[in-house]
Parts: structure tokens; C-alpha cells; sequence
């Protein structure tokens, strides 16, 4: 027999707006290395070079 818990997470309304920070920044971040690997790919199928994978800390800055 399986069982199962479920929680329901009720945030204060600073914490709600401090999760959808978090989230917009970490979907920035995605956005910004799936462009710049999608680049990589394309370029390496012209010029035949070794790929190299953009990683999250190169968008620290931004």
C-alpha cells in the first residue's frame, strides 16, 4: 500500500513576490542559455568546432 502526503503552501505576500523574482530570473537565465547553446550548435554544424555549453554562471552579472 502506497501512501501519499500532500502540503499546501500558503506564502505571505513578501514571500510570493520574492518567489516570482526568483522565478523570472531563473527563466531569464534558461532563455539566455538556451539561445546561446542553440547559437553554438549552429555554428559548429558550419565550422565543425568542439561545442562548448554556456553554464549559469557566465549570467551572474546580468
Amino acid at each position: 500500500m502506497l501512501k501519499a502526503f500532500k502540503y499546501r503552501l500558503e506564502p505571505t505576500t513578501q514571500q510570493a513576490e520574492l518567489f516570482a523574482k526568483t522565478f523570472g530570473c531563473v527563466r531569464k537565465v534558461y532563455n539566455l542559455m538556451l539561445h546561446d547553446r542553440i547559437e553554438s550548435y549552429q555554428k559548429n554544424q558550419e565550422t565543425g568546432e568542439k561545442i562548448k555549453f554556456p553554464t549559469p554562471a557566465q549570467y551572474k552579472n546580468e
